[in-house]
């Protein structure tokens, strides 16, 4: 490539300075010659889009930086498409979260009720975007960290021609509070899982296998800063026999976590709509030319170096190991072969290839596993032809959700809250 050229879909999210900030710190070995930032948000994309701007020239980049409302202008020769799309906006989070602790459900934007509302309302977006791509950009790579990646990835992984890869920060993060914890780096880490579903099985430096001093230990995988945290005990991690990522105190402490939200006097969304206005507010200051401090309280942490790390790896054939969201192709053997699961592959210019994981054992990994992977798979479904069967199939596998009443309720009230996001159902 003699050009290069990468586009973000939703940049106008206050993220977006934090992948500016590893586009540079990666320039000698990722020569981005144009970025394209694209929103549907003209006020957060003149803002955002300006301190980025900023940034770039502070660097010395020779990066073109084009501010667009315009898909089809941000795909044009588009090399790597990211794509961090909120449909609906922190408005829509705040329903997720909200209206379903009314019936007894944790409300959270990624997993339970409200994490299937806005994979409902995400899944044809991006899909319509890979439309535009098989278009206008049919050999870009399309790497995705919209939430919830991993359903997501099930859907574009399946329903589209373009290359994808899935996307996450707690893979990332949980490998190096492993590390941190055990005084080790550089570890072969074994992970297995579906997005925010996942668990470290297996820990090794050279022939050493250290995952039973972890579990002995009671090693716990790094929290992540939008989930109010209560740790796993040493006891729970010895039952489970592997490391479980912090997504998982939703389902192995459900009540606990169902009283803290209904307790709390704002909801996380509420606390991120606080903190993205203060975030804007400081982006506008012509002075500004760095990523501010204050964007760690937005959490997402590291989720841009994972990012443009993947791109490098895919430019440069650098054929190395990253945990992503990719169709399982046999990797897990108790999985389908067109199961996007959450595991680590080989990453280069030709494609991504998942590491095998062979005489995996933990029943209860692969059962919880299979559970979920089939609430995702009616949740596809549901989500590309407003099939309301598949919605309600979807919901009564969830461990999350289950009852049928209730979850009638509040499918039809959610419904009726999102209806101007949800062309695809009857409303």
């Amino acid at each position: 490539m003699s050009k290069l050229k990468l586009t973000i879909i939703g940049a106008g999210s206050t993220y977006t300075p934090e992948l500016i900030e590893s586009v540079i710190l990666k320039a000698a070995s990722l020569p981005v010659t144009e970025i394209a930032l694209m929103d549907i948000n003209k006020r957060k994309l003149e803002i955002v889009g300006g301190l980025c701007k900023r940034m770039i020239e502070k660097a010395g980049l020779k990066s073109d930086v084009k501010l667009t409302e315009n898909l089809e202008e941000a795909l044009t020769d588009a090399d790597f498409v990211l794509t961090q799309i909120r449909v609906g906006q922190l408005a829509c989070r705040i329903l997720d979260e909200k209206i379903p602790l009314k019936y007894g459900f944790i409300g959270q934007e990624t997993t339970g009720i409200g994490g299937f509302f806005k994979a409902l309302r995400t899944i044809p977006v991006l899909l319509d975007i890979t439309k535009h791509m098989e278009r206008i950009c049919p050999e870009a790579w399309l790497i995705n960290f919209s939430n919830p990646s991993g359903i997501l990835a099930q859907a574009l992984q399946n329903y589209t021609k373009i290359k994808t890869i899935g996307l996450c920060n707690v893979p990332i993060n949980m490998i190096a509070g492993v590390e941190q914890a055990l005084g080790e780096k550089n570890l072969d880490i074994e992970y297995v899982g579906l997005n925010h579903l996942s668990f470290i099985t297996g820990v090794k430096k050279g022939d050493k296998e250290l995952l039973g001093e972890a579990l002995a230990r009671g090693t716990d995988g790094q929290g992540m800063k939008n989930i109010p945290l209560q740790g796993f005990s040493g006891e729970l991690i010895r039952t489970i026999g592997a490391i479980p990522s912090s997504y998982l105190e939703y389902f192995y402490f459900r009540d606990d976590k169902l009283k803290h939200l209904m307790e709390e006097e704002k909801c996380r969304g509420e606390v991120c709509m606080e903190i993205e206005e203060r975030l804007l507010a400081l982006y506008q200051d012509e002075s500004l030319s760095v990523k501010p401090k204050e964007l760690e309280s937005r959490g997402g942490a590291r989720y841009s170096e994972a990012a443009i790390s993947l791109v490098d790896a895919v430019y440069n054939d650098k054929q190395e190991i990253h945990v992503v969201n990719i169709l399982n192709q046999g990797a897990l053997e108790f999985m389908e072969e067109d199961d996007s699961v959450e595991i680590a592959a080989v990453i280069g210019k030709n494609g991504v290839t998942p590491v095998p994981v062979r005489g995996f054992q933990n029943r209860h990994i692969m059962q919880l596993m299979k559970t979920v992977k089939a609430y995702e798979r009616h949740t596809v479904q549901a989500a590309i032809n407003g099939d309301e069967d598949e919605a309600m199939k979807a919901l009564l596998i969830h461990p999350l959700v289950g009852d049928y009443n209730k979850a009638k309720l509040c499918f039809e009230e959610m419904k009726q809250a999102h209806k101007a996001y949800l062309p695809q159902f009857k409303i």
